[in-house]
Parts: structure tokens; C-alpha cells; sequence
């Protein structure tokens, strides 16, 4: 497939990059710093802002799927989704975050008293634009957002794990947690093979 990644450079983008690459597919590696992109067979890189619809949407123009992996405080949904409309873009999938999971129900792990202060503004962004989706309607564009288990960290790529839909993952210690390969792994998944459009769903071991 032909793929669109906003945010190659980060932590999980430049895991879900090189998830993509291991499996055959061509990438548009889109940064606002190209330099940090190493140079890469199947790899085009172009600088972009997903706050810039019409400078973006170029950038857009004849993938299969675009990966959004930006970080949610200051990003401009209206304006993502915007370029892929003009693009002509279908499909979206979003890196997204663990504090809008559900630890018991109707109670998001955000709102737990043991959250960090240092991570509640940009989880609550997330939610935020979970919730836009959710609101629709999303201007035909199929959408899923993967949601990482509360520790999210450099680690393996293993291939086993397990999926939720709203629901905080703990394995058998009652630790949630996931790396960063391999929440790579089960994005490319649904890339391939769509289980999820229209949804959020999480992934954790």
C-alpha cells in the first residue's frame, strides 16, 4: 500500500515507519524536520504541518491511508481532516492515548486520582479529538484510533498481544503496558486489514 505517516520522527512514528517498511509498503515520511529521516528505500520524505490543510494536503494526494502519530496539544482535527478531504484521502488512522480508557465503567483513567499532572493536558486533548470523531459526521473519511496501554515504552517487537475496544488492558501482574514496536505492529494490522473502522480500540499485553 501506498502510505501517508504524519509525525515519521517521533518515538511510535519512527517504529510504525519501519513497521511499514518490513512489510513491503511504499511511505510519504512527513515531518516538520526532514533532517532527523534517515535515507531509506520505499522512503520519501516531504516536510509538512498538520496544522497547514493546503500545504498538507499535496503531501496526501494519492495514498491509500494516512497515519496521524502528532501529538494532540495544538493539533487542528478540522484542519487534518480538511486535507484529507481535499487530498481525496478515505482513510485515517491516529496514534492515540491511554487516558481516555476506561478503568472501570464511565471512569477514564484521566480522571483517576493517581494520573499524572504531567500528562493530563495532552491526554485530555486526546480525548478531545477521540471525541470529535466520535460526534461525527467526518466528512466520509473512515477513521480509527489505536489507544496504547498506559505504559507505553522503547521495547521489543514480540507480535503477541492482546485488543480491547474502550477498556484499560492489564496483563497478569496488573500491569498495562505495550512498546512501542509492537503497538506498531497491531496499527499496521488494521491498516492491512480494517477491523476497527469508526472506532477506538487499544492494545496492551
Amino acid at each position: 500500500m501506498n502510505i501517508a505517516l504524519i509525525g515519521a520522527t517521533g518515538n511510535v512514528g519512527t517504529r510504525i515507519l519501519a513497521e511499514l517498511r518490513r512489510r513491503g509498503h511504499t511511505v510519504t515520511a512527513i515531518a516538520r524536520d526532514i533532517s532527523k529521516l534517515d535515507a531509506q528505500d520505499g522512503v520519501t520524505a516531504k516536510a509538512g504541518d498538520a496544522s497547514d490543510p493546503q500545504g498538507l494536503a499535496p503531501l496526501l494526494t494519492g495514498h491509500d491511508a494516512v497515519i496521524s502519530g502528532t501529538r494532540f496539544q495544538g493539533l487542528d482535527l478540522g484542519a487534518l481532516l480538511s486535507a484529507l478531504t481535499i487530498a481525496g484521502v478515505k482513510r485515517l488512522l491516529m496514534v492515540g492515548g491511554a487516558g481516555s480508557l476506561e478503568v472501570a465503567p464511565g471512569v477514564a483513567l484521566i480522571d483517576t486520582p493517581d494520573f499524572p499532572a504531567a500528562y493530563k493536558a495532552e491526554a485530555g486533548a486526546g480525548r478531545d479529538v477521540l471525541n470529535a470523531l466520535r460526534q461525527g459526521p467526518v466528512q466520509g473519511i473512515e477513521w480509527t484510533f489505536l489507544s496504547p496501554a498506559a505504559f507505553f515504552f522503547p521495547g521489543e517487537r514480540t507480535g503477541h498481544f492482546r485488543l480491547a475496544d474502550d477498556q484499560l488492558l492489564l496483563d497478569a501482574a496488573g500491569k498495562s503496558q505495550i512498546s512501542y514496536e509492537d503497538f506498531a505492529v497491531a496499527l499496521v494490522d488494521e491498516v492491512e486489514s480494517p477491523a476497527h473502522a469508526n472506532r477506538r480500540f487499544t492494545v496492551g499485553y
